[in-house]
C-alpha cells in the first residue's frame, strides 16, 4: 500500500521488491522514454547518474570500463512488470574435472584463461581444447577488460575470442537491476549470414550459463524479433546495423547499458556503406571510457583505423598474418580457360575431383542463378545462395548444405564471409572476385579447423585483369596451367 501511495504522489514507480511468493524481484520492462539518439549528433549534455555496481573490478583498466548504470529517463507511460523469460539451463551435474586437456608448451589451453565453469562446460561440449593464435594472444587482455583489436582471416576463431570475453564479463560482473530491452553486450556484423553464425556460436558457448542471446537481422519476422527484445532479459544482442536502427527508432531496444561492444568485420561494414549507421549505434551506447570495445576483422585500412581511435581507449592490437590461412592448408589451382569453356571445365572438375562438399563462387546474381539451374538440369543437386534469395530460404539452404543433404552450393560473395561449414573440401572460383580480399575469404571456406582443402580458379581473359592485384595481395605468384 505504501508503495502504491508513493507512486500515486510522485508519479514514479518504486523499486521492485520481493514478489508475493518470496522470490526474487520480477524483471521489469524498460519504461518508455525519449528515443535513443540516432541522429548522428553527440548528446554531450545528457546527464547520467544513479547506482554504481558494488562488484569489484578485475583490474584498474576494467574499472575504467565499468558502465555507469544511470536511472532511466522519466517515463511517458507507466512501467509494466515483465516475466523476463530466461532459457532453461541444463542442470546435469558436471565438473571441470570432466574436461581434461594435457598441457602443451606450444599451445594455450582454455583452462589457462580462468573462465567460469559454466563457460568451460560450453567449450567442452563444443569439443574445443586449445586456443587458436588469435584467441591465445587477445583473450588475456580482453578478459581483464582492455579494449582489443584483432586482425586475422576467417576461420581463425575470432568469434569465439570476443564471445568468451563477453560471457566472462557478464558472469563475473553482476548488475543490480535489469530491464527487458536493455542488452548488456552488443555484437554488430555486416551481413545476415555472419550475424546468424555469431548468434549460433554464442548460444553454443553460453548453453550452460543461463545467459540469453538474441539475434536480430533484416528479412526475418519483425514481430517475432520485437517480442524477443521486449519480453526477455537480453544479455547478448547480435545484430545487423539496419535492423538494429529500426528497433532503436521504435524504442524496442535501448543501448545505454551496454558493457561490451563488438564490431566484427569492420572493414566490410565500411565497404558496404554501414559506417553512418554504426556511428549512430555507437553514440547510443555509453562513452568509450564506460564500456569495453572489441574490433575484429581481416584487414584494417586507414578509414577503419580512424574509427578505432574514436571508439577505443588504449587498445591492444593483435595481428595474425593472413598468409598462414591463404596458403598453408589450401591447395590453389588456377586454370586458364576461355569464358565459353568454363561450364564444360566445371563439369570435368566435378567428375574428376568428386568433392565431398563444394562451394562455387561467381560475381553476379544472374550468373549464379543460371549456373545453379544448369547444374541441376545436368544431374547434379545444387542450391543457390545470393542476395536475391529470401532470408528464411537462405537459412534453410545453408542447413541443407551443412547437413550434407546437398553437396554443391552456388554463391555470390554474400557467402564469402561468416559461413562456417565444416568439411568443405573444394572451393571453385567460377569467376575471380574484383577485390583480392574476397579471394582469400572465398578459399577460407575450405581448409578449416586444420583440415586440407582445394581451391580451383577459372581464369578467362576478363578475370586476368585482376591477377596483378591479387598476386600482390597474396605476396606470391599464382601458377597458371592449361586444364
Amino acid at each position: 500500500m505504501l508503495k502504491k501511495f508513493l507512486q500515486a504522489v510522485t508519479g514514479k514507480k518504486q523499486p521492485a521488491g520481493k514478489n508475493s511468493s518470496g522470490g526474487k524481484p520480477a524483471t521489469q520492462a524498460r519504461p518508455a522514454k525519449k528515443p535513443a539518439d540516432i541522429s548522428g549528433k553527440d548528446n554531450k549534455n545528457a546527464k547520467r547518474g544513479g547506482k554504481k555496481s558494488n562488484q569489484p573490478a578485475k583490474d584498474t583498466h576494467q574499472a575504467a570500463h565499468q558502465p555507469h548504470h544511470g536511472a532511466p529517463a522519466e517515463a511517458k507511460k507507466s512501467q509494466q512488470k515483465s516475466a523476463g523469460k530466461r532459457k532453461v539451463v541444463d542442470d546435469t551435474p558436471w565438473s571441470i574435472d570432466d574436461f581434461k586437456v594435457e598441457a602443451d608448451p606450444t599451445k594455450t589451453r582454455f583452462h589457462d584463461m580462468d573462465l567460469p565453469d559454466s563457460v568451460m562446460r560450453g567449450i567442452h561440449a563444443l569439443g574445443f581444447q586449445y586456443c587458436t593464435p588469435i584467441q591465445a594472444e587477445s583473450l588475456p587482455a580482453a578478459l581483464r577488460g582492455r579494449d582489443t583489436i584483432g586482425q586475422a582471416q576467417t576461420g581463425t576463431g575470432k568469434s569465439a575470442a570476443f564471445l568468451l570475453t563477453i560471457l566472462n564479463r557478464l558472469l563475473t560482473v553482476k548488475p543490480e537491476e535489469r530491464f527487458a530491452s536493455e542488452p548488456r553486450a552488443l555484437v554488430i556484423a555486416p551481413t545476415r549470414e555472419l550475424v546468424m553464425q555469431i548468434g549460433k556460436d554464442a548460444e553454443g558457448l553460453a548453453k550452460y550459463t543461463g545467459l540469453n542471446v538474441v539475434t536480430i537481422v533484416g528479412g526475418m519476422d519483425y514481430e517475432k524479433q520485437r517480442a524477443q527484445l521486449r519480453n526477455n532479459v537480453v544479455d547478448v544482442l547480435v545484430a545487423t546495423p539496419g535492423r538494429l536502427i529500426d528497433f532503436m527508432r521504435s524504442q524496442d531496444v535501448f543501448l545505454d547499458q551496454i558493457e561490451v561492444l563488438v564490431l566484427d568485420e569492420a572493414d566490410r561494414m565500411l565497404d558496404m556503406g554501414f559506417i553512418p549507421d554504426v556511428r549512430r549505434i555507437v553514440r547510443a551506447t555509453p562513452t568509450k571510457d564506460q564500456r569495453q570495445t572489441l574490433l575484429y576483422s581481416a584487414t584494417f585500412n586507414y578509414d577503419v583505423r580512424i574509427l578505432i581511435d574514436q571508439w577505443t581507449t588504449d587498445p591492444l592490437e593483435v595481428v595474425i598474418e593472413p598468409e598462414h590461412v591463404a596458403t598453408d592448408r589450401v591447395e590453389q589451382r588456377c586454370y586458364l580457360v576461355a569464358e565459353s569453356e568454363k561450364y564444360k571445365l566445371l563439369e570435368q572438375v566435378l567428375a574428376d575431383e568428386k568433392p565431398e562438399r563444394c562451394i562455387i563462387f561467381a560475381n553476379r546474381r544472374d550468373l549464379t542463378r543460371n549456373l545453379c539451374d544448369k547444374l541441376n538440369k545436368n544431374g547434379h543437386v545444387a542450391v543457390l545462395l545470393s542476395g536475391e534469395v529470401a532470408q528464411e530460404k537462405r537459412i534453410r539452404t545453408l542447413e541443407r548444405f551443412r547437413s550434407g543433404h546437398v553437396r554443391i552450393l552456388v554463391a555470390t560473395d554474400v557467402a564469402g564471409r561468416g559461413i562456417h561449414v565444416d568439411a568443405v573440401s573444394h572451393v571453385i572460383n567460377y569467376t575471380l572476385p574484383e577485390d583480392p580480399q574476397d579471394y582469400v575469404h572465398r578459399i577460407g571456406r575450405t581448409g578449416r579447423a586444420g583440415a586440407k582443402g582445394v581451391s580451383v580458379s577459372f581464369i578467362s581473359e576478363d578475370d586476368a585483369f585482376v591477377l596483378p592485384d591479387l598476386e600482390k595481395y597474396l605476396g606470391t605468384k599464382l601458377e597458371l596451367t592449361q586444364p
